[in-house]
């Protein structure tokens, strides 16, 4: 295949009972996808409003995401399966767990991926179960050591729901933005040890900003959430707050970045939400 398209979709947060907005925002993403017909759809968590309480969210969006014309992978994110503990701040009112991680694999039937395609190996890795102590992690950990080495000379691009960090691996982590990121020190060995390899893209969601970087030799790419933006007196501007989804062109060795906005979608504030 000399040419693989993915579209990025994140943060969708659905919900059969509640929001119909956000419902809404995602009938337009997946018109455009319709329209567009790429080879893959990957939901980078957050698919539900609440999964760990109802499993009807869940259920949901898995049904929305299989009504679409081409074949989606997930990952899950804190309000798929719950929160990773850190280091600093309040311990997550609802911690990622074996149980809610089972949940999701039955709805979903995995939470972590690998196949090729266009002469990359693609990576999908569940970022809520890292530091937490509970067995799946070290088996993830194992799984992804040879996954990586298996990749045989092929670029990798990885995928998962929380960004790895803001613009260094060494970023402190404070009470504000522990839970944004991939937390410490599980961040640091994974950075190791996917520095060891040819990691050229790392693809994320969960801060519903949309950013695009490059620290070293990776790309780092956010895609905003494709359900609702957070207001500035909740969350500080890093990036550029607007629904929307990324799309991506991979061809052997090189690969080609898109943030796309589809007709229609609206920027349904958090506020909105809560309040409405």
């Amino acid at each position: 295949m000399p040419e693989f398209r993915v579209t990025q979709i994140s943060d969708t947060h659905l919900s059969r009972s509640r929001h119909p907005k956000l419902t809404g925002n995602f009938h337009r993403v997946a018109e455009h996808i319709d329209a567009n017909r790429p080879d893959l759809v990957i939901n980078s968590g957050d698919v539900s409003w609440d999964g760990p309480t109802s499993r009807d969210d869940l259920e949901y969006g898995e049904q929305l995401h299989a009504a679409l014309p081409v074949e989606c992978r997930y990952l899950p994110g804190n309000h798929d399966i719950g929160d990773n503990p850190t280091a600093v701040g309040k311990p997550p009112s609802h911690p990622a767990s074996e149980k809610d991680r089972a949940a999701f694999i039955d709805v979903f039937t995995e939470d972590r991926w690998q196949f090729e395609a266009a002469g990359w190996r693609f990576i999908g890795l569940n970022s809520l179960i890292m530091n937490t102590g509970i067995a799946s992690e070290a088996e993830q950990m194992e799984w992804l050591t040879s996954q990586l080495s298996a990749a045989n000379g092929k670029p990798i691009a990885l995928f998962l729901h929380k960004p790895l960090f803001l613009h260094t691996p060494e970023d402190p982590e404070t009470e504000a933005t522990a839970i944004r990121y991939v937390p410490q020190p599980v961040r640091a060995q994974l950075v190791k040890l996917i520095g060891a390899h040819d990691v050229r893209l790392v693809a994320s969601g969960h801060v519903h900003q949309r950013r695009d970087f490059t620290y070293g030799r990776m790309r780092h790419v956010w895609a905003p959430s494709a359900g609702f933006i957070i207001p500035d007196r909740i969350q500080d501007v890093i990036g550029i707050k607007e629904t929307g989804h990324v799309e991506y062109r991979f061809r052997p060795d090189s690969f080609e970045v898109v943030h796309v906005r589809a007709p229609g979608m609206l920027d349904v504030s958090l506020d909105e939400l809560l309040n409405g």
